[in-house]
């Protein structure tokens, strides 16, 4: 008897009725079907061993080092990752936060000058199902060459398809009776529909992985790759994956991932703000671990993510692999002449010339305006396609330096901007959007995760303000949410202030509880209130009720 087929899969969003039924044709589903009764077990177990470790830290108080279980692969100096293809070799500048699902903007990065595009739905997109199947109907539509403004999917910047995190779940979809891993979803409609155009225009599939927290998630992933390439009838290998190293355990394991990718690796990325919050998540109720105010003491030079940055590129360019560099999240004022235009620019060239003086291959800009600029600075102070030869094996991290944290303390300041962003991202996921603008620069889930994790963190050691005789209490951050909400809410609509007052009662929820909620993205994704207003605010414009000047 043959095997049913088990596959829920719910309706398509108003308007989205055809891009659906193009993207969830029987094959397709069967594919789904097939890539995730496989792997499913897997992904749980590597989420269950996320508990357990995070557990074990908590009750032995020990702090992570370097494995010894794994110290042969780091002592091996004779294994080198695969070569990657020649449109991987250069990509000094990528666009980053790219969510596909807004297509004016997806459509300009494709006629931009960037080397790659990281096609996000992660970080910068939020997950409904509307933006799900509009945006990787998007992608299928530029890597088969239907935009009729949009250049050849071989002339065009790559993409870098960046699938949703570990923690995510896709709820519009069951498989066997249970929701499906999100970036199972991702990676598997993104595979089906464009992996052999892709590869066979030699310019992908590439992927960025997020939140990869040790080298067991990479040979997970690894695995999923193989399955694939099997599946679809592709060279092994054909895949590259760059991994993103947004936490702090990971940055113990960057060799032992790296290896277990060896075949299909594009590299590691380094970040800022999803890695500095991954201590407070691991470490945040240790007071030796307090992360002080991020608007004025944490920044790339900080020994800790120097460290890191250090050890990132000396790792990658030891086995021949790419070192990226994070996003300059600067906005340029629209006046080139002004003095505020001249600031950014200077800001973001001393940020990113550390960056390449420290011998990344490459980073990513959300300004699309920032594109050409930064690749000048690439031109005039490096040579070649990358940076692969420049080794630094002079440079010695030791695990003391990667743990070490930044002096200083906590300011009304940052105390009032960590709780803007933390309210203004929620609200913006109320909306249908994953990224929103703020004083000049973009705001993402990255910048959430670290301002939602330094409130709830400086309320539970009741820090003191370096600036006024008070302590970070729950009066005082919900006395300064309420100011806030009255600086956000000025000539808002009342059903707009209706939702930021939402976005703002469920922050508080957030920074308040007892235990830290690992992930807000987590948080949000099982929400009730999140998960209803998809009804009502499917892709509503954040920015056609309140002012862009004001953020």
């Amino acid at each position: 008897m043959s095997e049913t087929v088990s596959v829920e899969i719910c309706p398509p969003p108003a308007g989205l009725e055809a891009m659906y039924e193009r993207l969830f044709t029987p094959d397709c589903l069967h594919f789904l079907y097939d890539l995730i009764s496989t792997f499913d077990e897997a992904v749980d177990q590597i989420l269950r061993l996320r508990v357990s470790r995070k557990a074990d830290l908590d009750l032995s108080g020990d702090l992570p080092d370097f494995l010894e279980s794994t110290s042969n692969i780091r002592s091996d100096t004779s294994w080198r990752v695969s070569p990657v293809p020649p449109r991987l070799q250069r990509r000094h500048v990528d666009m980053g936060d790219m969510a596909p699902c807004d297509t004016q903007r997806f459509l300009k990065a494709l006629q931009s000058p960037a080397q790659g595009i990281q096609v996000d739905f992660d970080d910068g997109n939020c997950p409904t199902f509307y933006n799900q199947i509009k945006g990787i109907h998007n992608v299928l539509t530029a890597v088969h060459n239907a935009f009729p403004d949009a250049p050849h999917i071989s002339q065009a910047p790559v993409l870098m398809i960046r699938p949703r995190a570990w923690n995510m779940v896709e709820h519009n979809m069951m498989v066997k009776g249970k929701e499906v891993p999100g970036p199972l979803f991702d990676f598997g409609l993104v595979m089906f529909h464009c992996g052999k155009t892709l590869f066979e225009s030699k310019s992908g599939p590439f992927f960025y992985l997020s939140k990869v927290e040790s080298f067991l998630e990479a040979r997970l992933w690894n695995n999923i790759f193989v399955w694939a390439q099997n599946k679809l009838l592709l060279p092994q290998g054909s895949i590259k994956a760059t991994v993103l190293i947004e936490n702090v355990l990971a940055a113990f394991e960057m060799e032992e991932i790296l290896y277990e990718l060896r075949e299909h690796s594009a590299g590691l990325n380094c970040g800022l703000w999803d890695y500095s919050a991954s201590f407070v998540n691991k470490f945040g109720h240790r007071r030796a671990f307090l992360l002080p105010d991020r608007s004025k003491y944490v920044n790339m030079e900080k020994r800790f993510l120097r460290s890191y940055m250090d050890l990132l590129v000396q790792t990658c360019h030891r086995r021949s692999a790419l070192a990226t560099g994070g996003m300059a999240a600067l906005l340029l004022p629209e006046d080139p002449h002004s003095e505020s235009y001249r600031t950014v620019m200077a800001t973001v060239s001393r940020l990113k010339l550390l960056e390449i003086e420290a011998g990344v291959d490459g980073f990513m800009v959300y300004d699309q305006n920032l594109i050409q600029p930064m690749q000048e600075l690439f031109q005039i102070h490096t040579e070649g396609d990358n940076q692969l030869d420049k080794l630094v094996n002079h440079v010695r991290v030791t695990s003391k330096d990667l743990l070490t944290m930044p002096g200083g303390g906590v300011t009304l300041y940052g105390l009032k901007h960590n709780i803007a962003v933390g309210v203004l991202f929620i609200h913006a996921w109320l909306c249908g959007k994953g990224h929103f603008y703020y004083r000049g620069q973009v705001e993402d889930s990255a910048t959430a995760e670290i301002s939602r994790s330094q409130v709830w963190q400086w309320i539970r050691h009741q820090a003191q303000l370096e600036d006024e005789e008070k302590l970070v209490s729950r009066k005082l951050v919900t006395d300064i949410t309420r100011e806030v909400m009255m600086e956000l809410c000025l000539n808002c609509s009342a059903r707009v202030k209706l939702r930021f007052q939402t976005a703002a009662d469920m922050f508080l929820e957030v920074v308040l509880r007892r235990d830290f909620p690992e992930f807000i993205t987590s948080f949000l994704n099982q929400d009730h209130t999140f998960l209803s207003s998809q009804d009502t605010q499917q892709a509503e414009d954040l920015n056609s009720d309140v002012h862009r000047a004001k953020f």
